[in-house]
């Protein structure tokens, strides 16, 4: 009579090869895997941003990549502007570093954090921009060569240099304000060009700190009555629910704005907690 082997005996080989399988899996998965972290985070050691200059404005042509009239991230589409000339914005900046150090930009080049570079959803590629933390008055000017930041409440990602260059690495976040220099009127000028109203330049030592407002847009409406439906839903969120009325085109619309808020994360909190309620998803505005 053949001898009987025990099933527990029968199923180690199998065992083992299975877990092979899937250590050889695992390992194609990192290989594969764009990036070596899980999670972005600053340089691991020290770095003097003061001896690193900033970048300087001088015409280029436009990369290769990274601008197509649309492209499309996480389901939503975007537009690449035909030109810089002109733009300004006032948001909210973020950063990123060591996760995506070394590794492919949008528009080709390799990432460096500590180089005076920056994303954006939508300016051309490479655009000049001057960026200015409307906290401190600090100012920068970065060469945007990148795609993004996708979050929909931040206006533009600085690289780790000029983040921290503008004092916002340690929050995260920072208010700032972004305009495009045209290098054609700064062919060969690094220094800020932003002007003051008189027409004076503007240096980080004499901008205007801290003077802004940070606000939460919860809805626009062409009726005032629909606008102070939403206004009453929202008053037990904070204390602070106000309608604006602003001209658009030929007619007044109605904008209903929590603030002014004391920080970003105060204004994230509060979009998180509106989701929550089903409510239309809010974005951060800054006067």
């Amino acid at each position: 009579m053949a001898q009987v082997q025990p099933a527990t005996t029968r199923f180690i080989p199998i065992a083992i090869g299975l877990l092979v399988i899937m250590a050889l899996l695992a390992g194609c998965a990192s290989k594969n895997s764009r990036y070596s972290r899980k999670h972005d985070g600053p340089p691991t050691r020290e770095v003097e941003v003061a001896h690193i200059p900033d970048a300087t404005p001088r015409a280029e042509p436009r990369s290769r990549y990274g601008n197509n009239p649309t492209y499309k991230v996480n389901g939503k589409r975007y537009h690449v502007m035909k030109s810089s000339r002109g733009y300004r914005e006032r948001g909210v900046a973020s950063w990123y570093g060591a996760k995506f150090h070394g590794h492919r930009t949008s528009s080709g080049d390799p990432y460096n954090m500590y180089a005076m570079t920056a994303a954006h959803k939508s300016l051309p590629l490479p655009t000049y921009v001057q960026v200015t933390n409307l906290a401190n008055g600090s100012t920068v000017i970065v060469r945007v060569n990148d795609r993004g930041p996708f979050h929909k409440d931040r206006i533009i990602d600085l690289s780790y240099a000029a983040a921290k260059k503008l004092g916002i690495t340690a929050g995260g976040t920072g208010v700032v304000e972004v305009r495009a220099i045209d290098p054609d009127a700064h062919p060969h000028d690094s220094a800020p060009v932003r002007q003051a109203e008189q027409g004076t330049p503007l240096t980080p030592q004499d901008a205007p700190a801290s003077r802004f407002s940070l606000y939460l847009q919860v809805g626009a409406f062409a009726s005032r009555q629909n606008a102070e439906k939403l206004h009453d839903t929202l008053v037990f969120l904070h204390e602070s629910v106000l309608i604006d009325a602003a001209p658009h085109n030929d007619d007044t619309i109605y904008r209903v704005r929590i603030g002014p808020l004391s920080s970003v994360e105060e204004a994230d909190r509060l979009a998180a907690r509106i989701a929550e309620l089903g409510m239309a998803a809010p974005h951060i505005v800054v006067n």
